[in-house]
């Protein structure tokens, strides 16, 4: 099974604890990371999409995802 995540978060430190924790988990990157600003918040906002292969079990929609 493949499993598709994207990582958001505010540019500061959390969001690279977001995306090291999934790197540690076995999740890959998967393109480019994503930049943009929240206009509202005045606040940069990054974005990371992150794939896993996972053996022996099947896609459900109601399944975790950050617990794969």
């Amino acid at each position: 099974m493949q499993l598709y995540r994207f990582l958001t978060g505010p540019d500061d430190a959390s969001f690279c604890h977001k995306v090291t924790q999934a790197l540690n988990k076995g999740w890959q990157l998967y393109g480019s990371p994503q930049l943009t600003y929240n206009k509202k918040n005045k606040q940069m906002v990054c974005g990371q999409a992150v794939i896993k292969t996972v053996e022996n079990k099947n896609y459900s929609s109601n399944m975790k995802l950050s617990d794969q």
